[in-house]
């Protein structure tokens, strides 16, 4: 096959892996500066940034119509934004949500979803408006205070960063997953953000300390109280990473007859109440929480859902304590401040940098703002300049305007005038010749020559720079401080109450049930304390391998071929109708796997786990628990090579351990001599040349060594001085009668 000439000159030889290297780093880039990542000096994504910009221009300001959201979003992703419709629709309606952003930067009129997680009606329904705080948050953008580039086609031109006179980035958070990188921003009280700023404006070298004194955390918009100590507080803001903690608000009502109800008025931060409530009723459904009777929602505009305990007796603490542990009721709120620092490089700020490069860029945009002015005003004094040289000389004027081919050069060749200022006079109209306009215009004159002072001292003068600028945050203060109603915080604070958890066991009704394990591995649990016999179905093939009794509030522990533990709730295993459900859907438990043993988990007990080869050791049945479906490694297996055998439960007064081998050798030894491990391959307990274990139990000395005889008769010998030794020697042959099959039971 042939390449044509055309698309072989166009053939670039790279390795493949530098190429994809700088694809991948340019989407890498593309995704943190142009998409995930806000910037630290407006707090906003450029798709944020493009609305707010393509409403300006719309002319959508608070006091002005709604327009169609249909309208924006074509504008934006028609002029600024070539992305889907439907994402820039999602980011202008969490820009409405009153729920989702603290101060809210788009009015919005229809349906804008709800806190139940129901989403907005279309974008042809909708529509929106521009709220004061973006109107602040864009103050100054025709005074060159930023700087603009080029839209993605080239034909129009977008700010890179706005004005930012209101501190939107903490005010109102941010969150966003970029590639190897994420930002989680809390939103914050914006009166408590000024008092901040103004502080870290007199005292610039103040401590994280100092500045959580006057801006002691999140302010969400859903309320809630903070449950965070403030220690780990000040320690967030001063890395940059963290959290908070964070709980519904909830009230005692009284219902009498010493009854009660509790209600919850505000639930966390981006928590759906919806699925919350769901989740409540499933406790209520799976008896996990007995305590609890019913839940029910009578939301209206405000948030109450009331819980129903079982019984009056039932603290309200411990039990929303318990619906704390189980429940989205309180979650943990992450913080991780990471942004785009001055529009160049993402970066972890503290919150004392986030705080400064505020201020830094209201200085520059101040600076910018008042060196185009300044411009402004020279222009203006230029031409009034012009204007009072021509009353001074009217007559003059009109001739030469009358008389000359080219009154225009005459104008600045007479009176030595500029370009500009000859131009504004014969611009003039008739009408402006009056003596009063000349007065207007002498008395303009000194007001912009004062209006120049100023600015050009305020341009020399860093003191009276930061003078204006914290001028300026007042009146932020003043315009959403904590006496408006958008200002006012919602979130409190308070040390989490120390009452009496109840256990996720003691959640669990408890009754009891038989758990039976086939040699395939299908495990039920059969209600009551049932007789163990053969009167137990199977399916056909299989048959009994584990059966015993234990309580739906147990763990089960199932010890794996692989020498791992797996734990099972009891209240979790399937009911004793039909023939179960294979144990291995309930763990991560491979299917080249045997269960080697299944025992109830006794606190604070001991088991011995012993192998084929002799090994074994003796642990604690509290470090066998496994907290995932993985299970937790014990024995070291060495690839099959130290295979497990079986786990025994010690009881706590058996001293004695006996042991005897496929060889028919039998060891007894004291309990004390078993070593002691959380995790190993064990060390010898009885010594083989060509055999492996048979059995091994524990007993006390003082009942003797029993074993089973025909004709369904026990022995038992109490003499077991000759069988008794060190713990890995080979043993002796057992007792006459000793059970051919070499075991114990």
């Amino acid at each position: 096959m042939t390449t044509r000439p055309e698309i072989q000159d166009t053939i670039i030889d790279a390795p493949l892996g530098d190429t994809l290297g700088e694809r991948y780093l340019s989407y890498a880039l593309s995704t943190i500066m142009s998409r995930s990542l806000p910037d630290v000096r407006d707090g906003l994504k450029p798709v944020h940034r493009r609305l707010l910009y393509a409403m300006r221009l719309l002319k959508l300001n608070p006091e002005t119509g709604f327009k169609k959201c249909a309208r924006v979003v074509g504008d934006v992703i028609g002029k600024y934004h070539p992305h889907g419709d439907q994402a820039v629709y999602d980011a202008m309606v969490r820009l409405a949500q009153e729920f989702a952003v603290r101060y809210p930067l788009v009015d919005g009129q229809g349906n804008f979803g709800n806190i139940d997680g129901d989403n907005a009606a279309a974008m042809r329904y909708t529509e929106a408006r521009l709220t004061e705080v973006a109107i602040a948050l864009m103050e100054g953008l025709d005074e060159d205070t930023v700087d603009f580039r080029e839209t993605y086609d080239g034909e129009d031109q977008e700010p890179v960063v706005m004005p930012a006179n209101f501190p939107n980035l903490l005010a109102n958070g941010a969150s966003g997953i970029a590639v190897g990188m994420a930002t989680s921003i809390p939103p914050h009280n914006a009166s408590e953000l000024c008092d901040a700023l103004l502080y870290l404006i007199k005292h610039p070298n103040a401590s994280i300390e100092q500045l959580v004194n006057r801006l002691p955390g999140p302010d969400f918009p859903t309320g809630g109280v903070i449950v965070e100590p403030h220690d780990s507080i000040v320690q967030a803001y001063a890395t940059g990473r963290g959290g908070f903690r964070l709980r519904a608000r909830w009230e005692v009502e009284d219902t009498g007859r010493g009854q009660y109800r509790i209600v919850v008025t505000e639930i966390p931060y981006q928590v759906q109440k919806s699925k919350l409530i769901e989740k409540i009723a499933d406790l209520i459904y799976e008896k996990k929480l007995p305590i609890l009777a019913d839940v029910r929602d009578e939301s209206s505009d405000d948030i109450r859902i009331v819980l129903e305990p079982k019984s009056r007796t039932v603290e309200a603490e411990v039990l929303m304590e318990s619906l704390f542990r189980l429940t989205d009721l309180e979650i943990r709120f992450p913080l991780n401040m990471n942004v785009i620092d001055k529009g160049t490089l993402p970066r972890v700020m503290s919150l004392r940098e986030v705080l400064q490069a505020f201020l830094d860029h209201r200085l520059d945009v101040l600076l910018r703002g008042s060196r185009h002015r300044l411009g402004k005003i020279n222009h203006r004094l230029e031409i009034l300049e012009g204007y009072l040289i021509a009353y001074l000389n009217l007559d003059e004027v009109i001739r030469i305007i009358r008389e000359e081919d080219n009154p225009k050069q005459e104008l600045i060749k007479t009176f030595e005038l500029s370009d500009v200022q000859a131009e504004a006079i014969l611009n003039m109209r008739l009408r402006s010749l009056r003596k009063l306009e000349e007065m207007e215009i002498r008395r303009e004159h000194a007001e912009l020559e004062a209006e120049k002072a100023d600015l050009e001292d305020l341009l020399k003068n860093e003191e009276k720079q930061w003078q204006v600028i914290a001028d300026g945050i007042r009146g932020i203060k003043a315009r959403f401080g904590v006496k408006t109603e958008l200002g006012r915080r919602r979130s409190s604070f308070a040390e989490a109450p120390k009452a009496e958890v109840i256990p996720i066991e003691a959640m669990i009704e408890k009754e009891p049930i038989t758990v039976i394990c086939s040699e395939k591995g299908w495990i039920r649990a059969m209600k009551g304390h049932v007789a163990i016999d053969d009167n137990i179905k199977y399916k056909e093939g299989d048959k009994g391998k584990f059966a015993f009794h234990a309580y739906t509030t147990d763990k089960i522990l199932l010890f794996a071929s692989n020498g791992r533990f797996y734990t099972l709730g009891a209240d979790k295993l399937p009911g004793g109708r039909g023939h179960g459900e294979p144990v291995r859907l309930m763990m991560d438990l491979g299917n080249d796997e045997e269960i080697v043993s299944l025992l109830p988990y006794r606190p604070g007990s001991k088991l011995i786990i012993a192998t084929h080869m002799g090994r074994g050791f003796m642990t604690d049945a509290d470090n066998v628990v496994a907290a995932t479906r993985n299970g937790k490694q014990i024995l070291n297996t060495e690839d099959g090579k130290n295979k497990p055998h079986s786990v025994i439960q010690v009881e706590e007064d058996q001293d004695m351990v006996a042991i005897v081998g496929r060889n028919r050798k039998l060891l007894i030894f004291p309990l004390e001599d078993m070593p002691v491990m959380n995790r190993g391959r064990g060390a010898i307990l009885q010594k083989y040349r060509e055999a492996t274990l048979s059995d091994i139990i524990c007993f006390r000395r003082e009942d003797g060594l029993s074993w089973p005889m025909k004709g369904g008769k026990t022995r038992t010998e109490t003499d077991l001085t000759p069988w008794t030794g060190k713990r890995g020697q080979v043993g002796r042959m057992p007792p006459h009668g000793f059970p051919q099959n070499n075991r114990f039971k």
